[in-house]
């Protein structure tokens, strides 16, 4: 997995970390951006992304994956396509960030693939606060799975690992930010 990691962190510094002032969804300021969606809509990037969360995902009990669209779509395809190559097939939901205002007006697409207390793990691109993870959590709760994992490719360090532990939640980080820029440059 090591040889994976490392490309991956190249693929993510070349085509998705851009330095330079940014307002952040929470609305803080920062002085990087990362805009994964660039590696995670790339064909090595989707693999590599996909092989390393279903790594960090072996030893879970788990039965699907989710997160909240837009960022999450490429990496809920990724895992669950190799997921079905593996022999592990783990089905897949997106969370929507309004409820559908026609059809069946869910928040979440893809229940079909799910019954009610079906463990599933929430897989996010990039965990700054952690509010968006948290509410789209709770989506998924109140849509009656379990979320035994919360993963996330970047961890940026500024509060949402505690924010998501205190929500009851541990957060599984492919990267932080620290270990990103190590690897990328290793």
């Amino acid at each position: 997995m090591d040889a994976v990691r490392r490309t991956l962190a190249k693929l993510l510094y070349e085509k998705s970390y851009i330095e330079g002032e940014i307002t952040l969804t929470s609305g803080k300021k920062s002085d990087y951006y990362f805009d994964c969606k660039q590696t995670a809509l790339h064909p090595e990037g989707a693999w590599c992304i996909g092989t390393l969360f279903l790594d960090l995902l072996r030893d879970v009990d788990v039965q699907g994956v989710g997160g909240m669209t837009l960022g999450a779509d490429p990496l809920v395809s990724s895992v669950t396509v190799l997921s079905h190559l593996a022999g592990r097939p783990l089905p897949g939901f997106i969370v929507r960030k309004e409820a559908k205002g026609h059809g069946t007006g869910r928040y979440l697409e893809g229940l079909g693939n799910f019954a009610p207390g079906m463990k599933v793990a929430m897989l996010e691109d990039v965990v700054t606060t952690g509010g968006t993870l948290i509410k789209a959590c709770e989506r998924v709760r109140d849509a009656g799975l379990e979320i035994v994992a919360v993963c996330t490719i970047l961890d940026r360090e500024e509060g949402g690992r505690e924010n998501l532990a205190r929500a009851g939640y541990d957060l599984l980080p492919v990267f932080t930010r620290a270990e990103l820029l190590s690897a990328a440059k290793a």
